[in-house]
């Protein structure tokens, strides 16, 4: 497959831009916390290694655009970013870069206004994949008046496409779109799998892992200080990078009988070897940098000890950022709140964490 199956209709024949004058949409896309990691790519937007997310639900982005057809047709883009209620010019070259690459894709979009109006449910740039939620949300926007202007769009290109579009704007965007397991990058052992979008992993999985929890102890919510465009960019020439992109392939292998047969023990180190690889790479970058903080470690030690004290299958993984993402099935779900509570919230920035667990997509609001 190529991207040219993306490339939209042309529009002007059916004179469908003179019937869609003005309107709006509203989506509401989640986050993602992958288990397997990318962290390296080539343009635009290839992943150098395939991932796999699960697919959150509490952590999420709600965008409303806002659309109106110009009066005087032009090859300008032309659009305002309000984010939670006020204007937002630091996203403006983000958006813009991400409308010129998806224009060959959507040509009509020169010929409208856009309004964009977004929010989060969880702090921005603190290493909560605020970027894939956000750039999926407004790419279902953007399939929206797509598909107003050519009903002939189905529900599944509707969805690949969107998936297609939102790596244009942040690669882990692409598997925000569906849920609750989401693959993305070619996999010889995954069916279906591309770089050019997101797939709903096809196998078959233990019923443990379909309502999995997801706990985000926000150990810094400020922006992170190198950001994950500069970290991947990093990947280039890196010393490790060739073996790095080997283990994420083998991980993905190994994770195959694993989510089949709900083997918990595999599940935890692997997941852990991925987040610490992922921090490994920041090490041994050049430049190199530090994105875990004294508190995010001491978590990551005191979960350890806590494993092992109980027998519990706890397990945690990162991001690009200090938070820690703590893993567990839904049966482990009070023990764990009570080991919050009782040892781990104090690490967190003003005691504060997100509860979250497994969820289905994004959704469209009417």
């Amino acid at each position: 497959m190529t991207e040219s199956r993306f490339v939209a209709r042309d529009l002007s024949s059916i004179k469908a831009l003179d019937k869609v004058l003005k309107g709006k949409y509203t989506w509401q896309s989640p986050s993602n916390i992958a288990l397997v990691k990318y962290w390296g790519k080539t343009e635009p937007q290839i992943p150098t290694n395939p991932s796999i997310s699960f697919t959150l639900s509490n952590c999420h982005t709600r965008t409303t655009l806002h659309y109106k057809k110009k009066v005087q047709a032009n090859e300008n883009l032309d659009f305002k970013v309000i984010f939670e209620g006020h204007p937002k010019p630091d996203f403006h070259p983000k958006i813009e870069q991400f409308l010129r690459r998806i224009l060959p894709y959507q040509p009509f979009l020169a010929a409208y206004e856009f309004e964009i109006h977004t929010e989060n449910s969880f702090p921005h740039s603190s290493g909560i994949a605020s970027s894939a939620s956000g750039m999926s949300a407004l790419a279902l926007c953007l399939m929206s008046l797509e598909k107003e202007l050519d009903p002939t769009v189905s529900d599944e290109y509707f969805k690949e496409k969107a998936s297609f579009l939102a790596r244009l704007g942040s690669g882990s965007a692409s598997r925000s779109i569906e849920g609750p397991l989401v693959v993305w990058g070619e996999h010889k052992e995954i069916e279906s799998s591309s770089d050019l979008f997101g797939v709903v992993y096809p196998y078959v999985v233990d019923e443990v892992f379909k309502d999995y929890q997801d706990t985000i102890l926000l150990v810094d919510k400020g922006v992170k200080q190198v950001s994950s465009t500069i970290g991947h960019g990093l990947m280039k020439g890196h010393p490790f990078s060739e073996a790095r992109f080997r283990q994420a392939e083998n991980h993905l292998s190994e994770l195959i009988p694993v989510l089949r047969a709900g083997d918990l023990d595999a599940f935890v180190e692997i997941v852990e070897k991925e987040a610490l690889s992922l921090h490994a790479m920041m090490l041994t970058s050049s430049p190199y940098f530090i994105l875990m903080r004294p508190n995010t470690l001491e978590i990551i030690e005191r979960i350890w000890s806590y494993r092992m004290e109980t027998g519990s299958k706890l397990c945690f993984t990162l991001d690009a950022g200090a938070n820690v993402h703590l893993l567990y099935p839904k049966r482990e779900k009070d023990n764990v709140d009570a080991f919050i509570e009782k040892d781990l919230a104090r690490f967190c920035q003003n005691n504060h964490y997100i509860s979250d667990h497994t969820g289905d997509g994004a959704k469209e609001i009417m």
